[in-house]
């Protein structure tokens, strides 16, 4: 999470967009990301010359000898704020945006129409200093700090784009252990947030990829997908990735609901968190979603989307409001029928309300499943996660509950969850005993309550001690009125 030295200083760098006149959120998170960007590719460079002059090794850098005076740590320190502003507008922005020149990249595709707004030499020497301040030492900094500006936005939530916590992306990447060979996709991927973490988690515990000339091409070109409709979410995004050493994902503009998207057992790995409000007209939605589940709800139609893209034995985590584990339309459970009976539904872990807060307090769920078009479940495992390290109201302070790290390790050690009963955290239930249910996921079908008797003593035996009390009140209250009326005296 954000600190609150962080926060207050992203805080009065907002306020410097705002009272210069940018007062539109994604304007000011797109400007505001253009700044973070040229300042990091700095910190990269500079990281990368220090390795190399360590290593006795020779560096061609991003910025080429005559290209020195575009970075950060070159003008910051000039001084002169209209020299500053000069520099930036005539030569650092043209520059980022040359960045990756091949015409394919993503960065190229999204940055060709970025516009630089800051409109005065004062104003941007001020969002200069301001993010100079900033202590952006690890790529969770990064992440956090892109997650709250993403919070500031005003429209957040209304088009069911609610904004998914860092630690539980982390959560659920960490259940389906990406691999090298993996081509991972989120079809509604706002700031690459599920793709960030998974390249993260593959750099921490596949670093033998990279040593690989295929699969390192593969890592920087093919393994990453990512769809979405803002084009300033897609341009967030791009540099998100770039920043984080992913050299060419493939980012792009789509409806991914739409007759557009033919993307047809395509990827090995899908992880997301598909928008939950939206209601699309049917002649917007691709026929083929449709034999899968006649529906406008658009969670609906994304688990079905889910389902066609994947590879036969590809895997996905996919958070889910709770009505579609127990909706009662023939929609609902149509896609639960088809989740269960047809593919391996692996788990369905239940979370509090207040995970997405202060965005909004709707309660969800995440899907663990397998696409195998031959059936094959036989057990669910349920979890019913009550804590996730963070208070569950508007301010979601750090809390020393966290059941996180025991879905993660109950997770992959399954073998030892067979014994356990239904009034316990987490537990499997039986396929047959879901279709009788009618296919309805909703933990609270299956959990018991175990109420523990609670014994009382006799009503004679109160009564006794409810009169020892009222002869003890009266004792007193006789010895105040003797005292009273002593004074009075």
């Amino acid at each position: 999470m954000i600190t609150g030295e962080l926060k207050n200083k992203v805080d009065k760098i907002w306020e410097v967009f705002w009272t210069g006149g940018i007062t539109n959120p994604l304007e000011v998170i797109e400007q505001f990301t253009y700044l973070l960007f040229i300042r990091q590719l700095d910190d990269v460079e500079t990281t990368k010359e220090h390795e190399a002059g360590f290593l006795g090794l020779e560096y061609q850098g991003i910025f080429p000898p005559d290209c020195q005076e575009y970075r950060w740590s070159r003008f910051k320190n000039l001084g002169d704020a209209q020299e500053i502003y000069n520099i930036v507008l005539n030569g650092v922005f043209p520059f980022i945006k040359s960045l990756h020149q091949d015409g394919d990249s993503a960065y190229s595709k999204y940055m060709g129409d970025a516009i630089f707004k800051v409109p005065t030499p004062a104003m941007l020497t001020k969002l200069i200093d301001g993010i100079d301040a900033l202590d952006l030492g690890d790529s969770d900094s990064k992440g956090d700090l892109y997650e709250y500006l993403l919070s500031k936005v005003a429209t957040a939530g209304t088009n069911g784009q609610f904004r998914t916590p860092r630690h539980i992306i982390k959560m659920m990447v960490e259940l389906v252990r990406p691999n090298p060979t993996d081509r991972i996709c989120d079809p509604a991927m706002g700031s690459a947030g599920f793709l960030v973490e998974a390249q993260t988690y593959l750099r921490e515990h596949e670093e033998k990829l990279f040593f690989d000339a295929e699969l390192n091409r593969h890592f920087h070109r093919e393994m990453f997908t990512g769809f979405d409709m803002d084009r300033t979410m897609l341009r967030i995004g791009a540099m998100n990735m770039l920043l984080h050493g992913v050299d060419n994902p493939v980012i792009e503009y789509r409806d991914s609901l739409s007759e557009q998207n033919t993307d047809f057992e395509k990827y090995t790995l899908v992880l997301a968190n598909p928008p939950f409000k939206g209601s699309l007209d049917y002649e917007g939605v691709s026929a083929d979603l449709l034999k899968v589940t006649r529906t406008k709800k658009t969670e609906l139609l994304f688990l079905a989307l889910f389902l066609r893209i994947l590879k036969s034995g590809g895997r996905a985590a996919v958070i889910v409001p709770d009505g579609v584990l127990f909706g009662s339309s023939k929609a609902h459970k149509q896609i639960r029928k088809e989740l269960v009976d047809n593919h391996r539904l692996e788990a369905v872990i239940s979370m509090p309300s207040g995970v997405f807060k202060p965005y909004a307090g709707v309660s969800t769920a995440i899907l663990v499943f397998t696409k195998t078009g031959a059936g094959g479940t036989e057990k669910v495992w349920f979890y019913d996660m009550k804590a996730d390290g963070l208070s569950l109201d508007d301010k979601r302070q750090p809390v020393q509950e966290n059941d996180i790290p025991d879905i993660i390790r109950r997770y992959h050690n399954q073998e030892e969850e067979s014994e356990r009963k239904r009034t316990e955290q987490s537990f499997f239930v039986d396929l047959a005993e879901i279709q009788e249910n009618d296919y309805d996921l909703s933990i609270n079908k299956y959990k018991e309550i175990e109420y523990e008797a609670v014994h009382y003593d006799p009503p004679l035996v109160i009564l006794d001690r409810i009169e020892k009390l009222e002869e003890e009140i009266q004792k007193g209250m006789a010895e105040l009125r003797k005292m009273l009326s002593e004074e009075q005296e």
